[in-house]
């Protein structure tokens, strides 16, 4: 086991290190105060629809960390919602 700790630990300093990052966080990082229903429920949209957006998965039925699951039992989305197309987004969501 420690020689994978000690692999493990080697490759996220390489991977650290060749985005000039010092530790685990991102050194870039935004914050964006939610102004209305319509701006919480777009910036909800973007985070269901990320791992989609980055190759992740399929659809975000199939991500078991997402609160999507959570608003599929609610009846605000279908479950096959962001499955198969790509979804466009406000430039502004998501990049604040």
């Amino acid at each position: 086991m420690r020689c994978t700790q000690t692999g493990h630990k080697r490759k996220v300093r390489i991977l650290l290190y060749s985005k000039g990052e010092q530790g685990i966080w991102q050194r870039r990082f935004w914050e964006h105060q939610i102004r209305n229903e319509i701006d919480f429920t777009k910036h909800v949209e973007y985070i269901h629809f990320n791992p989609v957006k980055r190759g992740l998965i399929k659809s975000p039925v199939e991500w078991p960390y997402s609160s999507f699951h959570r608003y599929v039992k609610q009846g605000a989305y279908e479950r096959d919602w962001g499955a198969g197309t790509e979804i466009k987004f406000d430039v502004k969501v998501g990049h604040e």
